[in-house]
């Protein structure tokens, strides 16, 4: 049986729809229905949510950054051990890279690419019968994104929701849930969006408060017929990263968790064995791996902790004798000289790569990436373009002398000039991979 999806969209960022999503997601798990979660565009952090709300791996699903044959092998896949998807949309509906037609990066491509339904989450605090007027322009703005639903989010009383909610309904959209205001069902935030899921305090717990409020606030057999089938598409690779080595010894801990599902995914379905380590845990790289991955994460928060691991410096900087050794943006910034924390505290890190980086002087840098490779590296061979994204706070206070990476582009080609580092076997850069160019 072909399994169900549906888009869950909002206006912007902030209206509520990733608590409405993870509520969902639990609260159909919890009923024994297979469901999964996804998100649409290059968001690292969500999917981590979905999958504990399910006990299924989350996916990104980004049609600016993946080839259309790897978007919809990652779409096919995601439904074919589901009964329902869920995708959650990232920023506003339709809010994306003009240019190429169908390839924005935006959920609305992937309503029409699939035809999925929209349900539309409106954070009508502060308004009432203008919600209406919102929910109207999403449902007139692109006749091929079809509003099948509306959630009335952050309601402050019975006369509010009657108040929205019929005008809502007047224009022919149901409305199919009135959520009430209550502060404590928000979800901790960082500077790059949401606390990981692996780090909050009290997850389950706080995945059956949002579950439960789903269940008083949504009518889920409504919005489970609101679906429509996903695609099915034979699998097709082709465009995925393809492993950088056969055994990849990958940082994970809570300073280095910043790796797309669909990346690990693919790794092992080619056939390659990750061996996690933790550097925080003062553990090195495994000598009998081929490559040393270290992804994102937070390692300003634990500066003092990554500068104090005799054994993770010693082993790291020993396998990058003979080994190749990869830093995305957290990762690069531990393989640089020197790291400044907020408090302006200064931690000698690896001195692999010759830069030295700054969380204190915070400048924030956002954006998809398109990078056309210098070298040989773990992301490809020189000349390979790869496509990715940007988002983080830290600045570079010293660009050290080291041969750059990549030659890089924002998301409408416009050229940003070369950045990263390479030496040796070792390599890094503020973007994170997400696809073959």
């Amino acid at each position: 049986m072909t399994a169900r999806g549906i888009i869950i969209g909002a206006p912007r960022s902030g209206s509520g729809k990733t608590s409405v999503t993870i509520g969902i997601l639990r609260a159909l798990a919890r009923r024994g229905i297979a469901v999964r979660g996804a998100k649409s565009g290059p968001d690292y952090i969500d999917p981590g949510f979905h999958a504990a709300a399910t006990g299924r791996p989350g996916v990104n699903l980004d049609s600016w950054a993946m080839a259309p044959t790897l978007l919809n092998s990652l779409a096919s896949e995601a439904a074919r051990d589901a009964d329902l998807v869920f995708v959650e949309s990232a920023m506003g509906l339709f809010d994306g890279i003009p240019g190429e037609a169908g390839r924005s990066g935006s959920a609305a491509d992937l309503a029409r690419l699939y035809g999925l339904p929209v349900l539309l989450v409106l954070d009508v605090s502060g308004q009432s019968q203008t919600a209406a007027a919102v929910a109207k322009g999403f449902a007139a703005y692109d006749p091929e994104v079809r509003i099948a639903g509306v959630v009335l989010n952050r309601l402050g009383s019975e006369r509010h929701r009657r108040l929205a909610g019929d005008a809502v309904e007047a224009l022919g959209l149901p409305v199919v849930g009135a959520i009430l205001r209550d502060p404590t069902l928000n979800l901790p935030e960082r500077h790059l969006g949401l606390v990981q899921a692996e780090e909050h305090a009290d997850l389950m717990a706080h995945l059956d408060r949002l579950a439960d409020m789903v269940e008083r606030s949504l009518d889920l057999d409504r919005i489970m017929a609101l679906t429509a089938p996903m695609p099915s598409a034979a699998a097709d690779f082709s465009g995925a990263l393809p492993p950088p080595g056969q055994r990849i010894a990958l940082a994970q801990d809570a300073a280095f968790t910043f790796l797309y599902p669909h990346l690990a995914s693919h790794w092992r379905g080619a056939g390659a064995e990750i061996v996690p380590f933790s550097p925080l845990a003062d553990e090195a790289p495994r000598e009998d791996c081929d490559v040393c991955w270290l992804p994102g994460g937070y390692p300003e928060l634990h500066a003092g902790k990554l500068a104090a691991a005799a054994r993770f410096r010693a082993g790291l900087k020993k396998f990058a004798e003979q080994k190749p050794v990869h830093g995305e943006c957290g990762g690069f910034m531990v393989l640089g000289e020197a790291l400044e924390d907020a408090d302006g505290e200064t931690h000698e890190m690896l001195g692999l790569l010759g830069h030295s980086t700054s969380f204190a002087k915070r400048k924030m840098n956002l954006g998809y990436r398109r990078a056309k490779l210098l070298a040989d590296c773990p992301l490809g061979p020189a000349g390979a373009v790869v496509r990715g994204h940007e988002f983080h706070y830290a600045q570079m206070t010293a660009p050290g002398s080291d041969d750059r990476l990549a030659e890089l582009a924002d998301g409408q080609g416009n050229p940003l000039g070369t950045f990263g580092g390479r030496r040796g076997h070792v390599s890094g850069t503020f973007f994170h991979a997400i696809a073959r160019g």
